[in-house]
């Protein structure tokens, strides 16, 4: 449950402009202010099961958004080889090596 409500927060992050108003609202407060459906569902009048189809639906776009534009995949191999990068720069590695990451995090582009 924890990697999932990670994961939401960053699909979020990086989507959260394509949303319209409502998706938006639902899953700050849901994700980022803890709400609780019921909460949420007081909160705009509507009923819990409405509240959590909107989100689950909202869950799913933003599922098929990263499929199609990987901003979240992309960002974190860009973490990997950054964390590399420096790993290596502290052991005082090769230049060659420190050559074939950077040139990995200009294909990510």
């Amino acid at each position: 449950m924890i990697e999932k409500t990670i994961r939401m927060n960053y699909l979020y992050d990086f989507y959260q402009a394509l949303l319209t108003e409502k998706q938006n609202q639902y899953m700050t407060m849901y994700y980022l202010d803890d709400w609780s459906l019921g909460e949420i569902a007081d909160h705009f009048e509507v009923s819990r099961q409405a509240v959590y189809d909107n989100i689950k639906r909202t869950e799913a776009l933003l599922e098929e958004y990263e499929d199609k534009l990987m901003l979240l995949q992309r960002y974190e191999e860009r973490q990997q080889l950054i964390n590399k990068l420096k790993s290596v720069v502290q052991k005082k590695g090769s230049p060659d090596t420190m050559i074939e990451i950077i040139e990995s995090l200009e294909n990510l582009e």
